[in-house]
């Protein structure tokens, strides 16, 4: 599990340290970071696919994404006595993500590419430094592997610093350059920690969505990203996982309602029979809330859990009815792994709010950088960044 997420020079998030537990609900009012937060996990979990440095481009390049404000701010500027404006810079231009967890922490740093380089690839980062830690806080002693700029070390059985004689690109992860699992075990560890992790953003629900469709049907214990794969994950669920909390969640919802899973020529179709009505309604009939949810409670129910779960705004198209079922169907998800809620749905933050191990993080702006909102450095986890 996660104890603690860890971004600076990102967007809003100057510098911010999130502790998380096992269920983590995250608002604020617009504006205020929430999507910032979400956006770098997922360039956390592309660390491990290779594909981080692809979507920062994707975004503009360090150039669009990197803090927009000043390095620092002088007694002056806070105090509203001196305009906003830049100070004589004491650390290189970076952005850094990184996690700490119950067993590893991680932690990535990207930075300009050298100004003397000739490249046709000016909005691609360079990789400075990358560390896997054991326990809380990177400390010396407890760094396990370290890559700075294209150089790699692992620490042996003995404990001594042994140099990789391959070295690594500075614009790909050592996560995905090397991975022996006798001279780093702990990459993978952590690699495969964070390829598990889940992310659920804004599923189609139009009326060309193709959640609505009949599609080819395999098993499907995973419902994808698009959630094109409605119909078999549900049936998956039916079949190798748990039916009973599959119909009790479509009955909390729609009372006296029963969901049905239609095949023809191998292709599979959700279907609803709702109370009063002579025939089911096929998906193209569903209401956009009530297909939301059924993908939802498709992703939550999943016969294979993932280690994180990341929800970002799953209140989208719900009736508010529909929020305290869907509360209770997070809080189930969150038994069997951690899970992470980005809202500003009052009545779903307050649902979860009142659940066992419920984590509540709410952000503001403050100069223009994200902050938690009544905390200070005593409620925060401990973080310490790699040196370059």
């Amino acid at each position: 599990m996660l104890t603690a997420l860890a971004i600076a020079g990102y967007r809003s998030l100057r510098e911010l340290v999130v502790p998380l537990g096992r269920l983590n609900v995250i608002t604020g009012a617009n504006g205020s970071g929430k999507s910032s937060v979400y956006r770098s996990l997922r360039l956390l979990a592309d660390t491990a696919r290779g594909g981080v440095i692809t979507s920062l481009a994707r975004e503009g390049g360090l150039p669009s994404t990197l803090w927009a404000g000043p390095e620092r701010f002088s007694r002056g500027m806070l105090a509203g006595e001196l305009p906003i404006e830049p100070l004589r810079r004491k650390d290189p231009v970076s952005l850094r993500l990184g996690f700490a967890g119950d067993q590893f922490g991680y932690a990535i740093d990207l930075g300009l590419p050298p100004l003397d380089k000739a490249t046709l690839f000016p909005l691609d980062p360079t990789i400075k430094r990358e560390c896997i830690w054991s326990g809380p806080v990177l400390r010396p002693s407890a760094l396990l592997v370290d890559r700075q700029g294209a150089a790699l070390r692992t620490r042996d059985e003995q404990g001594d610093w042994q140099t990789i004689p391959q070295p690594v690109a500075s614009f790909d992860s050592m996560m995905t350059e090397f991975s022996d699992p006798r001279t780093a075990p702990e990459m993978i560890t952590v690699r495969e920690q964070i390829r598990s992790w889940r992310f659920y953003d804004h599923f189609r629900t139009d009326a060309d969505a193709a959640a609505r469709l009949p599609q080819i049907g395999t098993h499907t214990p995973v419902l994808s990203d698009d959630g094109a794969d409605l119909a078999a994950a549900l049936q998956t669920i039916r079949e190798i996982g748990d039916p009973t909390a599959l119909a009790a969640a479509i009955d909390d919802a729609f009372p006296g309602s029963q969901l049905d899973i239609s095949t023809q020529d191998g292709r599979f179709e959700v279907l609803m029979r709702q109370h009063g009505l002579l025939r089911p309604l096929k998906g193209a009939e569903l209401s956009d809330g009530t297909l939301r949810y059924l993908l939802l409670v498709a992703a939550l129910l999943t016969p294979r859990p993932p280690a994180l779960l990341v929800l970002n705004e799953p209140e989208t198209s719900l009736h508010p009815d529909l929020l305290p079922a869907l509360a209770r169907l997070i809080a189930r998800a969150a038994r069997q792994s951690q899970v992470l809620v980005v809202s500003h749905a009052a009545r779903l933050i307050a649902a979860l709010e009142r659940e066992e191990e419920s984590r509540s993080i709410v952000l503001e702006k403050h100069f223009g950088a994200t902050r938690i909102a009544d905390a200070d450095d005593r409620d925060l986890p401990a973080w310490k960044w790699p040196a370059r």
